[in-house]
């Protein structure tokens, strides 16, 4: 089926977006993994692994509207070179990826592509969990102290 032109090029920078966070969080969580804290590396790890279904989904919707996926592109990656900045740069990650769900989302209604609008709304709820996430972990951070944070990353 022959895809709306505008959201063919929106849906290749949301993928952009989520190719970009899966690379960040991957370093993210080997970079815990290294330092000892096995329950924050597998937590980063497995939102990376559920960002790779979401650009997997992104890329079928781009093929079914007979668009080219685009996987060369790849935003600005944050690396924190400690915990409580990599919580931080993640945090402004999800923030833009929400904000252009939502802007794919307005076109896709103005446009009458429902397929993309359900498709995008399922991974708008996904990306909100994964921001609700990092809040608590911050929230956490702010209530206990770094160290007592990590104290607890250690053990999964």
């Amino acid at each position: 089926m022959k895809g709306n032109e505008q959201v063919i090029e929106q849906l290749n920078t949301r993928l952009a977006e989520e190719l970009t966070c899966i690379n960040q969080y991957m370093v993210h969580s080997e970079m815990c993994e290294n330092w000892g804290y096995e329950r924050l590396h597998k937590q980063i790890e497995k939102r990376a692994f559920k960002e790779m279904v979401h650009a997997e989904k992104l890329i079928e919707r781009i093929l079914f509207l007979e668009g080219r996926p685009i996987v060369s592109n790849l935003n600005n990656i944050r690396i924190g070179a400690e915990v409580e900045k990599m919580h931080h740069n993640d945090h402004i990650s999800e923030e833009t990826i929400i904000r252009g769900y939502n802007e794919t989302i307005r076109l896709a209604v103005e446009v009458g592509d429902n397929g993309t609008r359900d498709l995008l709304n399922s991974l708008l709820k996904d990306e909100e969990e994964h921001i609700d996430e990092i809040e608590a972990q911050l929230d956490e951070i702010g209530q206990m102290g770094i160290q007592n944070y990590l104290a607890a990353q250690i053990r999964e």
